[in-house]
């Protein structure tokens, strides 16, 4: 069993139309059954994603010294710049966060030469490839043409994190256990080590690397707003015990003060009821941090999207 790859050269092209509704029709597929799916031909440049990931190696290959430089900086809802904070990784990874090119909260690191450019570029191409995927799902989910473009048009709340996942000892292996994100939607690359996997009908699906994929999983946001008629992905990270794997997941989020709620749509409109009580954006991503600053004793009164369900 493999997750669907969807080729989104359509997309770019105004008059195909056929390849465009092919497309979709896999994509609704996908995010109904279990929220994940790859695409290529998606407009981010694969030799800039490749230059990514071998700059991110050599960063993080480099001494805890120079790294530090790129120390965080103060921005909500994660501290931008690099980290390994055992509190939230116990060592099992570090990574470098940024936020939009010129929002001035990002620390980029000066070293390797021209890996602060790459990671801003790169950024940029994520936004967009973001715009084209939050089109495809507000026609798969049959909403008026940019509705989820007007109801998502701050971007200020995006991020995108580099990360390193240390090699696995002999008694551990979990690189980060199972969840879904709780923005809107995610984008991953990476690199050969591979290690991702999504749930479906209770088995692991390995998520197979390839230099010119990236991996697209729903999350928290669009499984209220569609009422559950698309599933935020159960995923998880499994490390290898031969060596670190690198990756760039890219958090195409929206803004804190948004109010997410299921939308009319998918329950008065059709006669159903909503699944979950409304809440502000900002305020489930402060308890979900919590979950990692401050884990609770007990692993059930870990915040998720179900402390809104009804």
């Amino acid at each position: 069993m493999a997750i669907p790859t969807i080729d989104l050269s359509p997309f770019f092209k105004n008059s195909d139309e056929d390849g465009k509704n092919k497309a979709k029709e896999v994509i609704k597929g996908a995010c109904s059954e279990y929220g994940f799916f790859q695409i290529v031909n998606h407009g981010v440049p694969v030799e800039l994603m490749s230059r990514a990931i071998e700059l991110s190696k050599k960063f993080f290959a480099l001494g805890d010294d120079e790294k530090a430089k790129c120390r965080p900086g103060s921005a909500a809802p994660l501290p931008a710049g690099y980290s390994k904070q055992p509190e939230i990784s116990a060592d099992k990874n570090e990574y470098l966060l940024m936020y939009p090119p010129r929002s001035g909260f990002n620390v980029l690191p000066a070293n390797p030469p021209d890996f602060g450019d790459v990671l801003e570029e790169m950024f940029t191409y994520f936004c967009k490839t973001g715009e084209i995927v939050e089109k495809i799902l507000n026609d798969c989910l049959g909403l008026p043409p940019d509705f989820l473009k007007q109801y998502n048009h701050d971007r200020s709340w995006d991020f995108m994190v580099a990360l390193r996942y240390f090699p696995a000892t002999e008694t551990e292996n979990n690189g980060i256990a199972e969840h879904e994100d709780g923005n809107c939607v995610t984008f991953v690359i990476q690199d050969e080590v591979g290690g991702l996997e999504v749930k479906k009908d209770g088995k692991w699906i390995p998520v197979v690397p390839a230099p010119d994929t990236i991996v697209v999983n729903m999350s928290d946001v669009i499984q209220v707003l569609s009422n559950n008629k698309f599933k935020s992905a159960t995923h998880r990270v499994v490390r290898s015990k031969e060596k670190s794997r690198h990756s760039f997941a890219f958090f195409y989020s929206t803004e804190g003060d948004k109010w997410v709620e299921p939308l009319p749509q998918f329950t008065k409109e059709i006669g159903e009821l909503p699944k979950y009580t409304g809440f502000l954006y900002k305020d489930y991503q402060a308890m979900r941090m919590k979950n990692k600053t401050h884990p609770p004793s007990n692993a059930n009164d870990v915040v998720t999207i179900n402390h809104y369900a009804i």
